[in-house]
């Protein structure tokens, strides 16, 4: 008995100290941004002082609301276009049956392995041939490739699960493909989409090196190059309450999305993880 409390103790202790460590950088960064002039300097731990100075500074740059506008234009059409060819090619490869189609599913997954700053000049030179340099088709496009393996690979182990009676009752009703993916699929897969969309939102959302690399005007830039640019010309010019501002405003959509669909992404993670 005694070793059973102790064994729930220190799993409740564990769990405890992996939420604070995860969540105290972000809590860190709220109580910085609403603290100005010398107590910036300061290290405390709980609120001493709430002043919105910081967030007028983040919205009163010109560039800053235009670079959240990109965010989130170029995050949206990113997971639209991921999704849409994601679910028709998850149906071909899980349920048209070709040869290699072992092969090409690895191929695709094999795509999501090579790091960013390997295809960055190819990358680069593939935008600037179609015209798509410091634009936010640009990002999308690039976004688009890295984000597809991921959703590919996802949605195609959750439709290879699906009963198979379903799809050939919708053939017998007369169904082409595209109305068994849309209107017999789709509904039974709205977990899994959930879940590799928010995922697919949230790496397009935070994505740095491309955003860099492929834009070079402010009304062009996301947000996390414009937090990026927001540093002085040396240490001591750095405004770190405004930094943290900005960052807070960046991360509270995402934990608002994990928050509204929390459901929907267990259910999408535990699908086909237990089978009866």
């Amino acid at each position: 008995m005694v070793w059973t409390y102790a064994k729930r103790t220190a799993f409740y202790l564990l769990v405890i100290g992996i939420v604070v460590e995860s969540v105290f950088p972000f809590y860190y960064a709220i109580i910085t941004s609403f603290k100005s002039g010398t107590s910036l300097f300061q290290v405390d731990y709980w609120p001493t002082q709430f002043s919105w100075d910081n967030y007028q500074a983040v919205f009163s740059r010109g560039s800053f609301p235009q670079n959240l506008a990109n965010s989130i234009i170029v995050a949206t059409l990113t997971v639209a276009l991921a999704l849409l060819f994601a679910v028709t090619a998850a149906y071909a490869l899980s349920r048209v049956r070709f040869r290699g189609r072992s092969l090409l599913l690895l191929t695709i997954l094999s795509v999501s392995m090579f790091p960013q700053i390997a295809v960055l000049a190819g990358l680069f030179e593939v935008i600037r041939t179609f015209g798509l340099f410091n634009t936010v088709w640009g990002l999308i496009f690039s976004y688009t490739i890295f984000t597809l393996p991921f959703t590919v690979w996802v949605l195609t182990t959750f439709m290879r699960d699906l009963p198979i009676e379903i799809e050939e009752a919708a053939i017998v009703d007369g169904a082409n493909p595209w109305v068994i993916i849309t209107r017999v699929f789709m509904p039974l897969m709205w977990p899994a989409l959930v879940t590799t969309g928010l995922l697919a939102f949230i790496a397009a959302w935070n994505e740095f090196l491309f955003a860099l690399t492929f834009t070079s005007s402010n009304s062009t830039r996301t947000v996390p190059v414009a937090i990026a640019l927001l540093s002085g010309a040396s240490q001591f010019e750095i405004p770190w309450g405004t930094i943290m501002a900005a960052s807070v405003i960046v991360t509270v959509p995402l934990v608002v999305l994990v928050l509204i669909f929390q459901r929907k992404i267990i259910s999408g993670l535990t699908a086909g993880g237990v089978k009866g």
